[in-house]
């Protein structure tokens, strides 16, 4: 059951310690929404902390305020931890069992229509980002949004909205975006860091990967796999290979394409994205991940043609 933003409101400004996780490997809404939290609350007097499994790509280093995020949480006693743009409590990694058995409160804000709920204050809303909620909470409360957290709420709402493009933005998300951006968010920056700017690396092994793309189901399913070993011998990062599964969905005729990133032996992280036919978050859930109607994913494990087979059927059987 969703909380209004005004129950939220007076949670957040009612504590005084505030721990702040996200999904492992952050991309820019988690990353964007967490940290505008945890810097409004600290403008506040309060004390806060971001944390993630995972330390934020490069590519995010344009940021300054990517330094304030943490990979252990600071001991101290808190009386509210809050998680944000984490459709599920496992996505929390090494966090999840401790905000699972926290005996004060819990919120969990967030976009995907796979969340249920797992906070004991949740406000979950099916929109572009969290980084939408997390602005339209600080509109409702009347918190301070300097440059610095304009930026970073910025950040969040271009990158899953996919620069404005995706089908469910709407005249909000504009009117937060052009709020924001009179709160002096730098659009071009981070619109270049985001989707023009890019280490050799990167280019690489974009080449290799898109060289070897598969197509299935008439072409219908466009299918990229990125081994370990040629993310190893390009010298890149995970994190570099975001928005490699944008570019099959660009291909006429192609509804759904699937990035499959060999994450162990024998186990891949699955990226999918639809052009509206299909519903990927439904094929994601089948294999225990989640997402948006539009873009999803979820961990599949065995021999890649085994993974590759198992895949294309769900994406056959939902078309």
């Amino acid at each position: 059951m969703n909380n209004t933003l005004d129950e939220i409101i007076a949670k957040l400004n009612g504590a005084n310690n505030v721990a702040i996780f996200c999904h492992g490997r952050p991309d820019g809404d988690a990353l964007g929404s967490g940290l505008a939290l945890c810097l409004a609350l600290k403008s506040m007097g309060k004390t806060a902390y971001m944390c993630c499994d995972d330390a934020p790509s490069e590519k995010f280093s344009f940021i300054p305020a990517m330094q304030e995020v943490k990979s252990e949480l600071p001991n101290i006693e808190y009386d509210l931890m809050v998680s944000v743009d984490c459709a599920d409590l496992t996505r929390l990694g090494s966090f999840a069992k401790r905000y699972a058995k926290f005996k004060g409160v819990t919120i969990n804000l967030d976009h995907h229509v796979s969340n249920d709920g797992y906070g004991k204050f949740n406000y979950v809303e099916v929109c572009p980002a969290s980084s939408e909620i997390v602005a339209l909470l600080f509109q409702k409360a009347g918190y301070t949004v300097n440059e610095e957290i304009a930026n970073l709420l910025m950040l969040g709402l271009i990158t899953d909205s996919g620069n404005f493009t995706h089908l469910d933005v709407s005249e909000r998300t504009y009117n937060i975006g052009a709020y924001l951006r009179s709160k002096g968010a730098d659009m071009y920056t981070i619109n270049y860091n985001m989707f023009s700017r890019q280490p050799k690396e990167r280019a690489i092994l974009y080449g290799k990967v898109m060289s070897k793309m598969r197509f299935y189901l008439e072409d219908k399913l466009a299918l990229i796999v990125i081994p370990n070993a040629d993310l190893v011998k390009a010298g890149s990062d995970t994190g570099l290979t975001e928005g490699f599964v944008d570019f099959p969905l660009t291909i006429d005729g192609v509804e759904v394409a699937a990035s499959l990133m060999e994450y162990k032996p024998n186990l891949y992280k699955i990226s999918l994205r639809s052009k509206g036919k299909v519903n990927v978050n439904e094929v994601a859930v089948g294999f225990g991940g989640g997402g948006h109607v539009l873009a999803s994913g979820c961990l599949l494990g065995g021999p890649l043609e085994e993974v590759l087979e198992k895949l294309t059927y769900a994406v056959y059987q939902a078309l």
